[in-house]
């Protein structure tokens, strides 16, 4: 369940993303994943680090306001930080020793998302359904 339940997470975000149409879900998901660099700085454990990652993500987080590719780039940078974080024993969430490892999990989904484009899931299974009802004949 350590792996199934970050793995859920991620395709429930990438649902609930799909919800929000283009321009604004990229958009928005460059904020998302800046906000998600920032998570460490109230006391992730490794110092100055912590900033200079933080302004790395920021940084291609920013880029991704107009590229999925960058976004997912930027998942891909917080996954890395979240093994760091784990295997130092800093987890994100300071109670939940497996948090980061979760974490760890959570945002490869997220970039593979990204990395395909950011496409609406929910828009390619209602195209999926409604192509598969039966056309009525006219006569």
């Amino acid at each position: 369940m350590m792996i199934i339940a970050p793995i859920l997470v991620g395709l429930v975000y990438v649902v609930l993303m799909s919800l929000i149409h283009e321009p604004h879900r990229r958009r928005f998901n460059a904020v998302m994943v800046a906000g998600a660099g920032a998570a460490y700085l109230s006391g992730g454990g490794l110092g100055i680090w912590e900033f200079a990652f933080a302004a790395v993500v920021t940084y291609v987080a920013y880029r991704g306001l107009e590229s999925w590719t960058f976004i997912g780039i930027a998942w891909l940078l917080h996954t890395g930080w979240d093994v760091v974080h784990h295997l130092k024993g800093a987890p994100i969430i300071p109670f939940l020793h497996d948090s980061s490892f979760g974490c760890a999990i959570c945002d490869p989904v997220i970039a593979i998302w990204c990395f395909a484009g950011g496409r609406s899931v929910t828009d390619f299974v209602r195209a999926r359904v409604g192509s598969r009802r039966p056309r009525s004949s006219v006569g």
